[in-house]
């Protein structure tokens, strides 16, 4: 459990807002494959414009961190069976990258290929039309300090 750095009470629950969503031709869980690297589309990252000064600094050819809340996720699930045979073992969801989790965060790594206002073209990313974004991370190296 946290402590609100103001009040110093603990906190039991959390609150995110969305940055903003993803525009994709994925439109549906079952079309999207497991990961980015599965051939996944490019995509638009669309912030909502009080967001859009944070992106100033982002440029095309960017490697960035998008985090999403995959809203279509089943948050029951703790076990599942990870990639895509079926016939495989049952591991916890902690252990994989499913979607189907309590807190179904997504972490997706991709190149920033466009810009367009508040907008960003993204890929590869393996996340539905509509997603929201809760936040972006640049990709820092090995050698960074």
């Amino acid at each position: 459990m946290g402590r609100d750095p103001e009040r110093g009470e603990a906190v039991t629950d959390y609150h995110l807002n969305p940055i903003g969503w993803v525009e994709s031709d994925l439109v549906e869980v079952g079309h999207a494959p497991n990961q980015g690297n599965q051939g996944a589309p490019e995509a638009w990252l669309v912030l909502k414009p009080e967001f859009h000064e944070g992106i100033r600094d982002v440029t095309v050819g960017t490697d960035l961190f998008v985090i999403t809340w995959l809203h279509l996720a089943r948050r029951h699930e703790l076990t599942t069976v990870a990639g895509d045979d079926p016939t495989g073992p049952v591991r916890g969801v902690f252990s994989t990258r499913s979607p189907h989790r309590p807190n179904p965060v997504g972490l997706h790594r991709v190149s920033v290929v466009g810009r367009d206002g508040g907008r960003l073209r993204v890929g590869p990313l393996e996340a539905v039309d509509g997603t929201p974004v809760l936040d972006l991370k640049p990709v820092i190296g090995a050698d960074h300090g």
